[in-house]
């Protein structure tokens, strides 16, 4: 049996650059939704923040759904 090192650093290297983004990405949207939340406490809006969230979990949501779609195949 032999290991091919390279190939496997290669996947270790793209699985924590995806997983790092993608926490960033999350991490995103919940500054957004609270910056709603102060923005309501001080009596203003926060539109821009609020669809920023939103774009940054539907963006988390995809990479998630397709990831599983790599997972399972195409059966």
């Amino acid at each position: 049996m032999k290991i091919d090192w390279a190939a496997l650093g290669s996947v270790l290297g793209v699985s924590v650059v995806f997983t790092v983004g993608l926490v960033a990405l999350f991490t995103l949207g919940i500054n957004g939704l609270s910056r709603r939340e102060r923005a309501a406490a001080r009596g203003g809006s926060a539109g821009l923040a609020v669809t920023g969230a939103y774009v940054c979990f539907a963006a988390c949501a995809a990479a998630v759904a397709y990831g599983i779609y790599l997972i399972v195949g195409k059966g």
